[in-house]
């Protein structure tokens, strides 16, 4: 019953403070007007629009003869100035009680526009009294101002002059055009706030605000003759002047004794690329023809980048191709390519209905279509010929139908994509698969050799054997993957992507690792010697899980706005905003390669950064194949680099490097310290460390055994001990100290250590040679300190790096192995005296490191009493190894700083900016 009550209530008020309106205008912005006023419940008593062109109507005319609304389509109201009496006659007959004039390309007589109740109002496309007349939004650019936006005004007998309904503004972007500012704002809010005013009116609580004169400005209607580029003017002032006259009528310039308009232009940013020298009339520097488009200079020295050129035949081509533009021989269509061909034909035919013939020189333009015709083609041509990708740039850049078709067949075929990503794959037949694995450096978008042609062996560490050769990367790579990333990050696709677009890509790539999920498995098995079983769920399910998460991202991160004291009599709006850092350099370690390359490098790419990336030396072979897939994915070449090689070559370099902004580096504190030093020396770039750890697991008396004993276990040897939280220490009640250690034992006898692509195995291999003898000296000092060595301790007499599951007892606070993480299958374990909570704590807060902890018990306020006082960046209570990608990870004191997963990790790779308004 109550929401039967609550619908007729909502229908009551919709039908109050409704008015009958005439709509005169046109186009698909007045289309858009009509249809959300009536969803408003407002009546359209007539729509007032253009005569038909070529016999299509306009799409105003289109949506309210199909809805029975009476249409006029006059050519004219007045004559000679004067209003024609039959039309004025034929307009009062519909009895509107309001004139909406949403775009209006006619001039209506005034005894027209004050004839309803409510007289007339007007949408504008400027901040009145801001550039009046026909060409607002062109001259909010050419202006260089910072703000746009519309006013809804009544109108009156001057031009644009009327008192204020309502405005609303947005900022101009660096690279904004006349069709951006009208996609983004102009056009969706217009007609928002059109149905707003409308309903203000009928609500009788609509403003008359006059307009004021001061800064009031009118310009004209440009004609192509006066849109020629002076180009002794600053970079800034002839990029605004190229924007505003884009598309129409196009800004110009004579290039080689001919004009050629110049259409997408933006400023450029970066350094200078390389390019062909140009000549360009009046400028005082040659143009530059560059793989990204014409470079032109300013006076000031500074650059600008135009993409698209137009000839005098209307022919548009990409500026890159300026020097080869000649028509490419025409192709030889197949039969199948023939019939495309003509029912594409039909298509031009529908919508150039006034030309008689459409032959092969017929020019889409030059016929009559416009804009609207341009997405009528593309959309058109799509659902005729699915799986092929048109888009409304394609038809400015091939005009006649025979270029079109030409256009059309290589797309096609598939010819005129960009060049396939060449890759020599490495094959092996294993794990009952063939893996496919890259090998070279991967550096702006493609894999290549070291530039020194060096390269050195990576080793599967379950028998020895060299898996292939890997590009040892140089200094030079370095520097050519951080001009790569830089380059993307200043003027390639990704810094100007959409927040949403990054993360569909970012989602992309998610799901081809997961595709994939099993070889990236298998490769990670192979090279790191992770059991099968856990790479796929941990190594790479996380991973996967990972880039999910931060896809998520891309588009939530906001700044805010913050109250300030006011600068009377003026008021004062303060915002903040999050943006990317640039160029960020990641180092990973290699226990976990790809799933340490999934969690600092997916926050990274989700702020909008670009990335230089260096694997682990012994396990570079997942990062290459994850590289392969962010081709796939769409990445954009330059976003994402993979440099194997040392850490003190490759990685020195990062650190060095002036043009990074960032480095996140996961390994031993040793050498965080030294990266942070270069860091802070280079040109204090930002730094996060995750680094050593040596953490307390405390059991108390009072635990659930069984539990205890389980996850004790997985605190240390899960990944074969190769864990940055690993639990170093483990301190046992005394009261079931002993028959903790007896379990333990007896689930170690139980283990299976061997093949770790085996899905019965539980113990691999560790990751190699060194580290499997710095593991057994671990132990052998362990002993001679005093120790008690219950199990293991050697390696396993078995090829391959095998190291026993060891457990030791009896070990006291000033040992080696009580004081230093051995990052192994080497359990640690203390006793405690029963019931001494605070001397417990007091043992195991006694260490430079403070990465994880802790604790078991049944008691609850014993563990929240111990969680608060373990000084550690993640605390475990009745767990371990629990983490997750929604939450932060990372460790305090010699352990770093920063974090990793969850929100925290987006803001290592953004700044914040803070802006003050005063209005």
């Amino acid at each position: 019953m109550c929401r039967r009550g609550t619908t007729r209530t909502s229908a009551e008020a919709y039908y109050q403070n409704k008015l009958k309106l005439a709509l005169i205008g046109q186009s698909l912005f007045g289309q858009e007007v009509y249809t959300n006023l009536r969803k408003q419940g407002h009546k359209v008593v007539g729509v007032f629009t253009v005569p038909d062109k070529d016999g299509k109507a306009d799409p105003l005319a289109v949506v309210a003869e199909k809805e029975g609304t009476p249409v006029f389509k006059f050519p004219r109201w007045r004559v000679k100035g004067k209003p024609i009496p039959e039309v004025v006659e034929a307009y009062k007959a519909v009895g509107a009680e309001l004139n909406v004039m949403p775009f209006c390309s006619q001039f209506i007589p005034m005894n027209v526009i004050d004839f309803p109740k409510h007289g007339s109002i007007i949408y504008h496309p400027s901040v009145l009294p801001r550039h009046r007349g026909a060409s607002a939004i062109n001259w909010t650019l050419i202006e260089g101002d910072k703000k746009a936006g519309f006013s809804i005004f009544w109108a009156d007998d001057g031009l644009d002059t009327g008192p204020i309904l309502l405005q609303k503004e947005c900022p101009v972007e660096p690279n904004d055009t006349v069709d951006t500012l009208y996609n983004r704002f102009l056009f969706p809010e217009g007609i928002k706030a059109m149905v707003e005013a409308v309903q203000l009116i009928a609500d009788g609580k609509a403003p008359k605000i006059p307009q004021s004169e001061e800064g009031a400005s009118y310009e004209g209607i440009q004609k192509k003759a006066n849109a020629k580029v002076n180009m002794a003017q600053p970079a800034e002032v002839i990029h605004n002047w190229i924007r505003g006259h884009d598309k129409v009528p196009g800004a110009w310039v004579v290039i080689d004794g001919k004009p050629v308009t110049l259409y997408s232009s933006s400023m450029l940013s970066g350094s200078v690329p390389a390019g062909q020298p140009i000549e360009v009339e009046g400028a005082s520097h040659p143009g530059l023809i560059a793989k990204s488009g014409l470079i032109l200079f300013g006076s000031d020295g500074k650059a600008l980048q135009v993409k698209n050129l137009q000839f005098e035949d209307r022919k548009m081509i990409p500026a890159s191709k300026y020097f080869s533009s000649d028509e490419a021989a025409s192709l030889d269509l197949t039969d199948d390519e023939k019939k495309m061909a003509e029912e594409i034909r039909a298509i031009w035919k529908g919508i150039l209905s006034n030309v008689p013939v459409i032959d092969d020189t017929t020019d889409f333009f030059k016929s009559g279509a416009a804009s609207m015709d341009v997405v009528r083609l593309v959309e058109e041509v799509k659902q005729k010929c699915r799986g092929v990708q048109l888009q409304n740039e394609d038809v400015y850049m091939a005009t006649t139908f025979q270029s079109f078709i030409q256009m059309f067949v290589r797309r096609l075929r598939g010819e005129d994509q960009e060049e396939e990503l060449v890759i020599d794959y490495v094959t092996k037949d294993v794990n009952n698969m063939t893996v496919k694995m890259p090998y070279q450096c991967f550096i702006n978008g493609n894999f290549e050799d070291a530039e020194d042609g060096k390269a050195y062996s990576t080793v599967n560490p379950t028998d020895g054997s060299v898996i292939c050769k890997v590009s040892y990367a140089s200094v030079a790579d370095v520097d050519r993957a951080v001009s790569a990333a830089k380059e993307a990050f200043d003027n390639g696709p990704w810094g100007k992507m959409n927040p949403r677009d990054r993360g569909r890509l970012l989602y992309r790539l998610a799901d081809l690792m997961e595709e994939h999920q099993e070889e990236l498995a298998t490769i990670e098995t192979i090279d790191s010697g992770a059991v099968y079983t856990l790479a796929l769920k941990t190594h790479v399910g996380m991973s996967i899980q990972t880039f999910r998460y931060f896809a998520g991202w891309c588009d939530k991160i906001q700044g805010s706005t913050i109250p300030i004291n006011q600068a009377r009599p003026n008021r004062n709006l303060t915002f903040t905003k999050k943006e990317p850092l640039g160029v960020c350099a990641i180092v990973i370690p290699w226990n976990y390669p790809l799933m340490m390359l999934a969690w600092k490098s997916a926050a990274c790419l989700a702020a909008g950064n670009t990335l230089v990336l260096k694997p682990a030396q012994v396990t570079p072979l997942t990062a290459l194949k994850f590289a392969e897939l962010t081709v796939k994915a769409g990445i954009p070449k330059g976003v994402i680099n993979i440099v194997p090689g040392s850490g003190g070559l490759v990685g020195q370099r990062m650190s060095d490097h002036p043009d990074i902004r960032k480095l996140g580096f996961t390994g031993s504190t040793p050498i965080g310290k030294q990266i942070m030093k270069s860091c802070a020396v280079s040109n204090l770039k930002k730094v996060s460390l995750e680094l050593g750890g040596k953490s307390p697991l405390i059991i108390f008396s009072d635990c659930d055994m069984d539990k205890a004993v389980r996850m004790g276990m997985s605190s240390v040897y899960f990944n074969k001990g190769e864990n940055c939280i690993a639990a170093g220490r483990l301190f046992v009640e005394e009261s079931i100290h002993d028959e903790y250690i007896r379990r333990v034992v007896e689930e170690i006898k139980k283990m299976k250590i061997g093949d770790p692509l085996d899905r019965s195995t539980d113990h691999g291999p560790q990751n190699h040679k060194a580290h499997l003898d710095k593991l057994v000296e671990y132990c052998e000092l362990g002993v001679k300190e005093g120790a008690t060595l219950v199990y293991g301790g050697r390696q396993v007499d078995r090829q391959g790096f095998f190291m026993e599951p060891t457990v030791f007892t009896g070990v006291e606070d000033h040992m080696f192995i009580a004081k230093e993480e051995s990052f192994g299958p080497v359990m640690v374990v203390s006793k405690f005296k029963d019931g001494d909570v605070d001397g417990v704590l007091s043992r195991a807060n006694n260490t430079e490191f403070g990465l994880a902890s802790g604790v078991f018990t049944r008691d609850i306020n014993k563990a929240m009493y111990v969680s608060e006082r373990l000084e550690a960046g993640t605390v475990f209570v009745n767990t371990y190894n629990k983490t997750d990608v929604a939450a932060p990870f990372g460790g305090f004191k010699q352990s770093g700083f920063g974090k990793d997963l969850g929100e925290e990790a987006l803001h290592e790779y953004l700044r914040t900016k803070a802006v003050t308004v005063e209005y």
